[in-house]
């Protein structure tokens, strides 16, 4: 009777094989019987640079995290960034102990953002948990992540509490972060760093984005689906140095506002209409000066509203220039960085075809059940 039977039967009973992506994704979840929900793959992407110092606790601490989460085979994509420490020894070394590991080596340093797209275009999980490599991001954290995806959150981000930084930087990121908001059209959410969980789905969108001058965090806002943000304390550098410097971080600010933001360019139309306001009021003041009182002009005023426009004019040049250089980089399109070695233990492809094959095995059980008792 099973022979007379279409395919489209079998559909509602969920035991129809449909090709190679179905048993991929089956694969991919693990189904905890006790809750009745499949428990995600889980990938977390850390780029790195010059962090021997911080690498062996970071190892550990973020294994130790996947050690005790449900599910798998998880996985942790390291991205070097160009050291030129022994970071990518140590990495390398890792990866040989631990095939969850998978080290991403690129060709240069190509800056933190772009290292992190490596590390997103690598992923393979259900979901991934982005992280800095310094360790004032706690791994720990990730379980909190987990608990609001499993309430249906494509994004869980994490606003930054109680920084341990100087003063003066907690000062600039503060004011950085409300600019930003106020500039930006988008609602981007406040002290949200790169720290925190994206689905799949997200994964997926932010892949077809192939702007260059990239700001992560807001690009993952612009994304949209559900999203929340869950305030943690933002831990002390474990060890070494900071390597974003002063120039970065202004780098990074840029990038943000002119991806986010058109009102710099508003900024100049209001300020030339200005400008023309009082130009006229002035030429008026001044006839007035010259027919009315007789008074012998100066050269002062002239020269002071000379300088004062003409460092406008050069001021909203540059701003100017920032957007058409970043249309010219756009057209040149490049790629986003070049990796040069890829680390990977074979144990996680081997198995992820044995899991393939064990769930063919499972459905064409679940057929053989079916048309034994249907005969």
């Amino acid at each position: 009777m099973l022979a007379g039977m279409q395919a489209g039967e079998l559909r509602p009973l969920g035991v129809e094989l449909e090709g190679r992506n179905r048993t991929r994704v089956l694969q991919s979840e693990h189904f905890d019987a006790s809750d009745g929900k499949a428990q995600p793959r889980i990938s977390i992407a850390i780029p790195v640079y010059n962090e021997e110092a911080v690498l062996p606790e970071l190892v550990r601490r973020v294994t130790a995290v996947l050690d005790t989460a449900p599910g798998g085979p998880h996985e942790i994509i390291f991205v070097d960034d160009g050291s030129s420490d022994r970071t990518l020894a140590m990495l390398e070394r890792a990866a040989e102990r631990d095939s969850r590991i998978v080290v991403v080596a690129l060709s240069r340093n190509f800056g933190h953002q772009s290292a992190l797209t490596a590390a997103l275009d690598h992923v393979s999980g259900d979901v991934a948990i982005l992280m800095d490599g310094d360790l004032q991001d706690p791994p720990e954290a990730v379980p909190t992540l987990l608990q609001w995806y499993d309430q249906g959150y494509d994004v869980v981000f994490v606003r930054r509490t109680d920084r341990k930084e100087a003063w003066w930087l907690r000062a600039c990121y503060h004011v950085f972060y409300r600019a930003i908001a106020a500039l930006s059209s988008l609602q981007l959410p406040l002290d949200a760093g790169d720290f925190g969980l994206i689905s799949r789905a997200v994964i997926n969108e932010m892949r077809r984005m192939p702007e260059h001058h990239r700001y992560l965090r807001g690009l993952r806002t612009w994304v949209g689906f559900r999203q929340i943000g869950i305030a943690i304390p933002r831990a002390a550098r474990h060890a070494g140095e900071s390597k974003y410097s002063t120039f970065k971080l202004l780098k990074l600010a840029f990038d943000g506002i002119f991806a986010f933001s058109i009102v710099p360019l508003r900024a100049a139309s209001l300020v030339g209409a200005t400008a023309v306001g009082f130009s006229g009021l002035f030429s008026l003041y001044s006839l007035y000066v010259k027919f009315w009182l007789h008074s012998p002009q100066g050269f002062t005023a002239l020269i002071l509203a000379m300088t004062f426009f003409s460092g406008v004019n050069l001021f909203f040049l540059g701003i100017i220039g920032e957007y058409v250089g970043r249309i010219y980089e756009e057209v040149k399109a490049r790629p986003q960085y070049v990796v040069r070695k890829l680390t990977k233990k074979p144990y996680l492809a081997s198995h992820e075809g044995l899991a393939i094959a064990n769930i063919e095995s499972q459905e064409l059980q679940v057929c053989s059940v079916l048309a034994t008792g249907t005969n």
